[in-house]
């Protein structure tokens, strides 16, 4: 299970990074209320996500308003993909272990 990202675990952070795949660069209040976070915890998990080179972030200004916009980087792409696949061939193992069982039949007890 070495693909498993420890920071993916968190999911809340795997909502961010899930979320952000879909996208090129989201505004900030968009993820927000997508992951439904609150500003300062959003805030807290980008950081972290930056940090390791998960997101981008860009500010700016719309009119007069300033904006944050955040992106899923390469390297981060290439995690949420390798963690992805981790977690469903636990799943394709579990389902063939179900399966396996299941053909075996069940042992009556006494």
């Amino acid at each position: 299970m070495t693909d498993f990202d420890q920071l993916l675990l968190d999911p809340t952070r795997l909502a961010i990074v899930s979320l952000l795949a879909a996208a090129e660069w989201a505004e900030f209040g968009f993820v927000r209320d997508s992951v439904k976070l609150t500003d300062s915890a959003l805030s807290k998990q980008v950081t972290t996500l930056s940090k390791n080179d998960y997101v981008e972030v860009r500010k700016g200004y719309v009119g007069k308003r300033p904006r944050t916009w955040l992106n899923l980087t390469a390297t981060g792409r290439a995690i949420l993909a390798a963690h992805i696949a981790a977690l469903q061939a636990i799943a394709e193992h579990a389902r063939a272990d179900g399966a396996r069982h299941a053909g075996e039949g069940v042992a009556s007890g006494g």
